[in-house]
């Protein structure tokens, strides 16, 4: 097989090293507009079958030459590309999923379905963590039950040593964590679907030690599809991030005072937007770069089963990988990346066409694969 990885992140490189276990890749083109420093757990690997590529994006027709070598594109690049990027697959012929985040651009990704299907490949947007993992977790317990009352979903990333006063260390963009934290959440209450406020709803949520309890509290995105999916035929859905308590109420003072808002204030003459000042100010302090963080995720689906109230639950402690240097949120969502693309092109998703994770991934297999790399999902009832 051979694969493209778009963005030498943080997540593309992780992706990309995941791929490069497994014999059956014989490449991976890892391409980026700048290939400058990659991470150290790739150095093992340097050689013929991995191929760092200076590629930008915007170059459509590099794009495409691109793709047209490989069996399947992973996206993991911001997803304001991930319409562009998987309309350029569909052209090339090839299998593409991506990181996704934004509904708007999933929904505008089904449009291409059936162009997919002529070309008998599928687009497979929302492939990370949440929207991701937790999707074809709620999914699995949805399907072993026969009606459905709840389906609740928490996950966060979070450090294993919490220093104050947020108690919080960077495990991806601080920039798409404030967009999640101030922008209206879609849930499901009384079979519709509504919206609610991020950083609402703030509820205690209690891991084993040393985990111990943490906080919940509402954030977009999450949810995805799932919302308007299961309009009017599940009672309850929700998504919430996870944090140590207090984080909430912390970020809800921020967002109040106008710290992250996107208007530009007048500054002794010079017009600037709160939010970029608040991240310039904020995002060094939160940058750990020997901090050592965890993924906590809980599903809870609750129902009926041969005429009797059920549960199906899942959980997920996942650590930093000390041994290669790969970060928990590394592992649950670049792994859940690499793991989608590989099933592609192995002709393991079906049918053919444009599909979010929970509508085309087989949840069996993909819990095994996730358990094959040491990320091991907890399921009970």
């Amino acid at each position: 097989m051979r694969m493209l990885v778009l963005g030498a992140g943080l997540q593309g490189s992780a992706c990309a090293y995941d791929l490069l276990q497994d014999p059956e890749v014989t490449e991976v083109r890892l391409a980026d507009h700048h290939l400058s420093h990659l991470p150290e757990f790739l150095a093992p690997f340097s050689g013929p079958r991995l191929l760092p590529t200076t590629l930008d994006v915007r170059d459509h027709s590099a794009v495409l030459g691109a793709m047209r070598e490989c069996d399947a594109v992973m996206s993991a690049i911001p997803y304001y590309f991930n319409y562009d990027m998987a309309r350029l697959a569909v052209q090339a012929g090839v299998h593409f999923c991506d990181l996704g985040g934004n509904t708007e651009i999933v929904f505008k990704q089904k449009e291409l379905d059936g162009d997919a299907r002529k070309k008998n490949v599928t687009v497979v947007p929302d492939c990370g963590l949440a929207p991701g993992m937790v999707n074809i977790l709620a999914e699995y317990g949805i399907e072993q039950l026969d009606s459905v009352d709840s389906v609740k979903i928490f996950v966060g990333g979070l450090p294993q040593h919490p220093e104050p006063p947020l108690n919080y260390m960077l495990v991806y963009s601080l920039e798409g964590a404030l967009d999640y934290y101030t922008t209206l959440s879609w849930v499901i209450r009384g079979g519709q679907r509504t919206q609610v406020e991020a950083l609402s709803e703030i509820e205690p949520v209690k891991f084993e030690a040393p985990v111990g309890e943490l906080e919940a509290f509402h954030t977009a995105g999450g949810l995805s599809t799932m919302a308007f999916r299961y309009e009017g035929k599940i009672p309850r859905m929700e998504y919430k991030t996870l944090r140590y308590p207090g984080h909430a109420e912390l970020m809800r003072n921020i967002r109040s005072l106008g710290l992250l808002d996107l208007t530009p204030v007048d500054v002794k003459g010079t017009k600037v937007i709160p939010r970029d000042v608040f991240i310039s100010i904020v995002q060094p302090k939160l940058t750990k770069p020997k901090g050592h963080d965890l993924v906590a995720l809980r599903v809870i689906v609750t129902g009926k089963k041969n005429g009797n109230p059920a549960t199906r639950s899942f959980e997920l402690v996942d650590r930093y990988d000390e041994k290669h240097n790969v970060s928990a949120m590394m592992r649950t969502t670049g792994y859940s990346l690499s793991i989608t693309g590989m099933m592609q092109a192995r002709g393991q998703v079906k049918p053919a066409g444009v599909h979010t994770p929970d509508e085309c991934i087989p949840p069996e297999q993909y819990i095994a694969e996730l358990a094959k790399r040491g990320v091991e999902i907890r399921q009970s009832t």
